[in-house]
């Protein structure tokens, strides 16, 4: 059975049982917090009104915390930051623990201690810039390891041409650069990094940038399959140099000029 009941008649009834309470949700459409001010009467709204969110450290642990469950993706990832995160982790896997671990499940499940850092002062996603997301993750980095990443997993290997070439940190081969074969003539040592321990796979690349070979070998290659790719070469692009010697040969990164 039920009878209708007003909201004054409510109010005069279990006025010592109505209460008013602020509340605070994520939602997901705005990735962003919202807070509403309610009277209720236990799972009763009586009446409700938005409010704005306070910034805090509690709404910042609240903010991190759905993002993760929204999807660590949604960060504002740059190129940049995405390849610090993998040269952190390329060194984890090759010098061990001591670097910590960035990758996206390590991340979501320390949320709460590096992200709500990053969300202080904030009520959501889209207030967050890439360079303060930048931050808080190097400050995951130890002061004593951050000189050792720019030495050890560098972001680019400059070649004898003079070229600064990007390292690729996450081809699934291990970190690989792409260059034109002319510019590595006159090197007889193949590429590394970390110390000298990670050779780099080197892909070989024509004039026009398309892969003629792929190699953890440049000596060998130079010694070996450079005589069939120099012989198939030259004749497709016959302003840059295809020397038999390519150890004793200048590297560059031009073509001839074209004749007059």
């Amino acid at each position: 059975m039920a009878a209708p009941i007003s909201l004054a008649e409510i109010e005069a009834f279990f006025d010592a049982r109505i209460e008013s309470r602020k509340e605070i949700a994520f939602d997901q459409a705005t990735a962003g917090l919202h807070a509403r001010q309610l009277r209720a009467l236990g799972a009763v709204v009586l009446s409700e009104q938005p409010i704005p969110v306070t910034p805090s450290g509690e709404n910042a642990r609240l903010l991190s915390e759905a993002i993760v469950r929204l999807g660590i993706e949604r960060l504002p990832w740059t190129y940049a930051l995405r390849q610090w995160r993998d040269r952190v982790m390329f060194l984890r896997r090759v010098e061990g623990q001591e670097w910590p671990d960035v990758s996206d499940e390590a991340l979501a499940r320390d949320a709460r201690e590096w992200l709500s850092v990053a969300f202080a002062g904030k009520t959501a996603l889209a207030e967050l810039r890439a360079d303060e997301l930048a931050h808080a993750l190097e400050d995951l980095l130890p002061w004593t390891l951050r000189h050792r990443l720019d030495a050890e997993a560098p972001i680019h290997f400059r070649v004898p041409s003079g070229s600064s070439v990007s390292i690729n940190y996450e081809a699934e081969e291990g970190p690989k650069i792409s260059v034109r074969v002319q510019e590595l003539f006159g090197l007889d040592r193949h590429p590394a990094i970390a110390g000298g321990r990670m050779p780099l796979l080197v892909e070989l690349l024509s004039p026009s940038r398309r892969p003629v070979q792929i190699t953890r070998d440049l000596p060998g290659f130079w010694r070996g399959s450079y005589a069939g790719v120099r012989a198939e070469m030259r004749g497709r692009y016959p302003r840059h140099p295809w020397p038999e010697d390519p150890l004793t040969a200048s590297a560059t990164a031009s073509a001839k000029p074209r004749p007059r």
